[in-house]
């Protein structure tokens, strides 16, 4: 069975899986706790808040562990925004209509809850946005900007260094969701006021994450009790998790360049193949500025779901995109904002391949080429 679903989840690495046994058998104590068991657990949490920082770039005071992307995001869009409106009276928000769900159900909570306003800005057929348009955008009354990195479903990359110098020349924060960059893109010099990552998109375990905001931005809290990680989130922290979110992302970051190197022509040889073999075959996501281990297609004329029970049968593990939205009938509302009809919407089959992945894709393209033929033949 080869996995080619790294977007929706990854394995946990042996060196992860390592660094954390201690903290959960002999340095097990509880890092607010004042004697030397909980001292223990407390110097691991700092040294791997510490270690998280160097990878994104922070200040390491900046970073609060969480239980994954969804809650970082959650954290970001409505800690900032809130704070934002008692501080200031901002009650606008930004964003993009192909954002994950963890985003653009923040806003929508924002919107219902607290009386904010939001423009979603669109997006080209490659689901690509204009800096420009999130400059026109932006009013004197916007809480925050946010976006993805890199789509999780198309693996469009935007132009984040843009859209942040944008942000801090009109006073606005910027949230970055970089769930699907880590491991692919830099994370350092993003120029995010806040970035999102999770673990087990690159080795850690799933329930792992964590927000980096930098201080100078007010963060109304999400959870409330003990008052952890500076006050931003109350909970007992999972010491031995951070420590793996640590390693995963350290492992990553030292890796990156030789993963990308070797991935990107990979797949590249994998896409051309699928579109030269698969007449009904249409890459989505924009063929330029993508990530380099995500390739999506659409098969219209067919049944997503179809091929990829195809695909499964023949060894390869796939998917139709967001594994948070897997069982929904309604069409991805990522293609849908790309200007994809609804029917060809429902054909989407995403691949996401692997870190360390050095070898040739050509039985992948094979499967699919067969897969298609079976369900339309």
């Amino acid at each position: 069975m080869l996995y080619l679903d790294n977007a929706a989840t990854t394995p946990v690495r042996r060196e992860v899986l390592e660094a954390m046994t201690p903290h959960l058998t002999r340095t097990f104590g509880n890092p607010s706790s004042h004697h030397t068991v909980g001292e223990a657990s407390a110097a691991a949490l700092d040294d791997a808040r510490s270690r998280v920082a160097r990878v994104l770039g922070v200040r390491t005071n900046d970073v609060v562990f969480t239980s994954g992307g969804t809650e970082a995001d959650n954290l970001a869009v409505k800690g900032i925004a809130i704070a934002a409106a008692s501080t200031r009276g901002a009650r606008h928000v930004v964003t993009l209509p192909i954002e994950h769900e963890a985003i653009l159900e923040s806003v929508a909570y924002l919107h219902r809850v607290h009386g904010f306003d939001a423009t979603l800005v669109p997006v080209d057929v490659h689901g690509r946005v204009d800096p420009a348009a999130i400059e026109a955008a932006i009013r004197d009354d916007t809480a925050l900007v946010s976006i993805g990195y890199a789509n999780n479903e198309v693996g469009t990359v935007q132009d984040v260094a843009s859209i942040a110098a944008i942000c801090r020349s009109r006073g606005v924060p910027l949230h970055v969701d970089a769930v699907q960059a880590t491991g692919w893109l830099p994370l350092a010099g993003t120029g995010a006021a806040a970035i999102a990552v999770a673990g087990h998109k690159i080795g850690a375990p799933k329930g792992t994450g964590a927000l980096a905001v930098a201080g100078r931005i007010p963060l109304e809290p999400l959870m409330h009790g003990g008052g952890q990680e500076r006050g931003r989130r109350s909970g007992t922290q999972d010491v031995a998790g951070a420590v793996g979110l640590a390693t995963a992302l350290e492992l990553a970051e030292r890796e990156r360049d030789e993963d990308v190197a070797a991935v990107a022509p990979l797949r590249d040889a994998f896409i051309g193949q699928v579109l030269d073999r698969v007449p009904r075959a249409r890459l989505t996501g924009d063929p330029v500025h993508r990530l380099p281990a995500t390739a999506s297609f659409t098969f219209a004329g067919t049944s997503g779901e179809a091929v990829l029970l195809e695909l499964e049968r023949r060894g390869v593990v796939s998917s139709s995109g967001s594994a948070c939205a897997a069982g929904a009938d309604d069409p991805s509302h990522v293609l849908l904002a790309m200007g994809i009809d609804r029917e060809t919407a429902q054909t989407s089959v995403r691949f996401t391949f692997p870190h360390g992945l050095r070898q040739s894709l050509d039985a992948v393209a094979d499967a699919v080429a067969a897969s298609v033929e079976a369900v339309t033949g």
